[in-house]
């Protein structure tokens, strides 16, 4: 039996982190999922469009990130438990309703997954996006692990109804394609039937109701404060003796696997913290106030370490803190501010911690291999209809791209890619470098992306009587993360209406 549908409490899974995100919300009652796919975050996506084959689970690729999170606020304002998801740069689409959202707050629960991508695995950034809950003052979950995935998806509907907001999942690359065993639990019935009930001084925020929302907005943030410091995810490990670690997300899988390989699991202090906003001061003063030195283990940016200095501070802590931040005068090697963590790029900062010496990068045995860069696939009708561009293209033409597996025709012998920026900046940034510039412009953009925030741009172009070449490169499927559907797909969910390209342009 399907193990995301099991109805068998107790029993343990193999599951992918992605997987057990999905089942953490099956057994919170979800009635409604919506993403755009992005990598890391597209397992999650496919597999509510497989469950809600299934099951009466509702299940939408939705044409962009914003409004996959508007149609799943609109549901959980109607009463419907909901979770939408998406890749961490997905979530700058979606910020205009997240910010307005996190005034106004939902009546069921609801869950926004944002799965960054550190060392751009798949993306064209690795920005940190806990920042996004300190700007919407809206709490956050990072689990460690898939098992953890599962718990952080569960409880977090619990919480989102609690406090009547939505509650961010932040992930990481680790954590989504990471398999580990997990616990499943009860699976509840999903309720639809909703209803909207007339509220328009809670839904409606324009400035006078809007000013109202703000205050009570800083008062669910102070509710959350108040009672974050008991929530299992924030939790202090052997307090014994005066150095410690500070870490979230797959950071802290990291540092319990080089203290194990260290033979010091025992003599220091690990803070494992699990609600990234709001944080749980009460047992980061505990620790720091019993801590001479302290090393903050994350990925990305030095969000923790920075928010710990500050607590340090106002308490008065007289503890050390080390983290991404650059050496102390004693030439404490920093944890690495770039790209993926793991146990050996850590080691260094560890070891420095408990006074030993910092090992020398383990040696890697070069392997001799040619140089594979990546390409398309056999039979790619890319390649035809880039080859056919540049059989008839001036030398200096200039070649706007956009994302998705077209971006391959960066490299020789087809070279059509001159820059790229984001979903559907191919068609707006060749009308910008075509203002008074004599040059030939061609804009290639995929199906998928052009529905996504092309239409939007060409409209634009239209308008404002932009002369370029818009080549719109028809996959009739999402192919750079899955060949999931989008809205000018035929194989979309039942009553679906497959939108044409051609006629939308015309």
């Amino acid at each position: 039996m399907d193990a995301l549908l099991t109805r068998e409490p107790g029993r343990r899974a193999l599951l992918l982190g992605n997987e057990a995100i999905v089942r953490g919300a099956l057994e919170a009652g979800v009635a409604v999922a919506t993403a755009y796919p992005g990598t890391p975050s597209s397992e999650i996506a496919d597999n509510f469009y497989r469950l809600s084959q299934r099951t009466d689970l509702y299940f939408e690729y939705s044409t962009n990130e914003k409004v996959a999170l508007e149609v799943a606020a609109g549901a959980a304002i109607a009463g419907m438990r909901s979770l939408v998801s998406m890749k961490h740069v997905g979530l700058n689409v979606a910020a205009d309703p997240l910010n307005t959202l996190a005034y106004t707050g939902v009546r069921a629960g609801m869950i926004i997954v944002t799965a960054d991508d550190p060392a751009m695995h798949s993306s064209q950034n690795e920005q940190d996006n806990r920042f996004y809950a300190k700007l919407s003052l809206l709490p956050m979950l990072e689990p460690a692990d898939p098992a953890e995935a599962l718990a952080m998806a569960r409880e977090g509907f619990r919480l989102s109804e609690e406090l009547g907001a939505p509650v961010l999942l932040r992930t990481t690359t680790r954590v989504n394609h990471t398999r580990g065993v997990c616990t499943l639990g009860e699976l509840e019935e999903r309720e639809f039937g909703g209803h909207f009930e007339k509220d328009p001084f809670r839904w409606v925020p324009v400035p006078l109701v809007a000013r109202r929302l703000r205050v009570l907005q800083l008062e669910r943030v102070e509710r959350l404060a108040a009672r974050v410091d008991d929530l299992p995810f924030n939790r202090l490990e052997n307090q014994a003796g005066t150095l410690g670690i500070v870490a979230s997300g797959v950071a802290y899988s990291y540092v319990k696997e080089v203290l194990r390989q260290l033979g010091a699991a025992d003599r220091i202090k690990v803070l494992k913290i699990g609600t990234i906003h709001p944080l749980p001061r009460r047992l980061i003063a505990r620790f720091l106030e019993t801590s001479e030195r302290v090393l903050v283990v994350e990925e990305l940016e030095p969000y923790l370490e920075t928010e710990l200095k500050a607590i340090a501070h106002e308490i008065g802590a007289r503890a050390r803190i080390h983290g991404k931040l650059g050496r102390d005068g004693n030439g404490f090697p920093p944890v690495p501010r770039i790209y993926e963590l793991s146990p050996d790029r850590i080691r260094p900062a560890v070891s420095a911690l408990l006074g030993r010496p910092v090992p020398e990068p383990a040696a890697r045995r070069p392997v001799d291999l040619p140089e594979r860069p990546p390409i398309f696939c056999a039979g790619c009708t890319h390649r035809n209809s880039y080859y056919a561009i540049k059989s008839i293209a001036e030398p200096d033409t200039y070649f706007a791209s956009d994302i998705g597996c077209y971006t391959l025709g960066l490299l020789p012998p087809m070279s059509t890619v001159d820059s790229f920026l984001c979903m559907g900046s191919s068609v707006t940034q060749a009308q910008g470098s075509g203002i008074r510039n004599p040059q030939k412009i061609v804009a290639f953009i995929g199906d998928s992306t052009f529905f996504h925030s092309g239409l939007t741009g060409l409209a634009n172009a239209v308008h404002n009587g932009h002369d370029l070449m818009l080549v719109i490169l028809d996959n009739r499927t999402t192919a750079m993360t899955g060949h999931q559907p989008h809205v000018g797909t035929d194989c979309a969910s039942e009553g679906a209406t497959s939108l044409d390209i051609v006629r939308a342009v015309r």
